[in-house]
């Protein structure tokens, strides 16, 4: 197991075959080693890949220097945690195509809190959204639960900032690699949380983020958590992603409700008629998370 692991995180940093082909993989074989003996021909079989991407993959396949990298993510107190691990978050696991491994910064043990919260909601989030949660988290952080969000404009940051000056902790979730934190005017903040809380991703750190990785991180912010939050959202936004996310992965997924002249509110509005639980008070919160 110890090996296999290893060689996850070696097929994990090669390009050309995503997640769905890396799947396909460690179905196909049993003993992961065998991996190196396999033509290109045969890897893009497996993976079902084009031609192109299967020779980009065996490239880097015996080509990437495993082990300088590791020395190198050790030296920079990164942390890296695989699918095959026994301390991979149990939620996480069981969740729909759940990320191969995950890179750590910070205080690896928030992964195992009991009881963790998402909250999520528009960039262009309005006083609204920062009146709500000024009031609910201080709150949440005397009951012991951990918030995870997205270290995105608006709502994302409210909710980590708010959540460190109430003495709480936090857990951010990435769309890109430690090196290309986005947006940037959130640098400062990711900072400080790689080395009082958590960040993550399931992206090496010299990865920069692309438009696709952010929804598609989305399932890990859910994945990771007992319950969603969502303040204000549009329809169709990615917010709503997530909210799919987590109802499809059994979250429970708890909105705030808004003015129907409102357009932020458009989402959570659609969202509770569509069934997910209405937030009155903390005490619905409290109730869900069985705190």
């Amino acid at each position: 197991m110890k090996e296999h692991r290893h060689i996850l995180f070696h097929i994990h940093h090669c390009r050309g075959i995503g997640l769905k082909g890396t799947k396909r993989i460690l179905e196909s074989l049993q003993k992961f080693h065998s991996i190196f003996d396999l033509s290109p021909s045969t890897l893009q079989q497996i993976t079902l890949s084009t031609a192109v991407n299967s020779e980009l993959f065996y490239k880097d396949l015996h080509s990437f220097n495993s082990d300088r990298y590791k020395k190198l993510y050790s030296e920079n107190d990164i942390d890296w945690i695989t699918l095959l691990d026994e301390d991979y978050p149990a939620l996480l696991r069981n969740v729909y195509d759940p990320p191969f491994l995950l890179f750590l910064k910070g205080n690896r043990n928030l992964l195992h809190a009991p009881k963790k919260l998402a909250i999520i909601g528009s960039r262009n989030a309005t006083t609204y959204t920062d009146k709500i949660l000024r009031d609910m988290i201080p709150q949440l952080v005397k009951k012991g639960v951990v918030i995870v969000s997205g270290l995105a404009k608006g709502a994302d940051t409210v909710a980590h900032n708010e959540t460190i000056q109430s003495g709480g902790q936090t857990i951010g979730v990435l769309g890109g690699g430690f090196n290309h934190i986005y947006p940037k005017q959130n640098e400062g903040l990711a900072r400080y949380m790689m080395k009082h809380q958590l960040l993550l991703s399931e992206y090496p750190p010299y990865i920069k983020p692309e438009k696709w990785h952010f929804p598609f991180r989305n399932r890990i912010i859910s994945g990771l958590s007992d319950a969603v939050l969502v303040t204000e959202a549009r329809e169709k936004s990615g917010t709503f992603i997530t909210a799919d996310y987590a109802l499809n992965e059994g979250r429970e997924v708890l909105c705030i409700p808004g003015s129907i002249y409102e357009p932020l509110a458009e989402g959570t509005n659609s969202l509770i008629q569509e069934g997910a639980r209405i937030v009155l008070s903390i005490e619905d919160i409290f109730s869900e998370l069985g705190v």
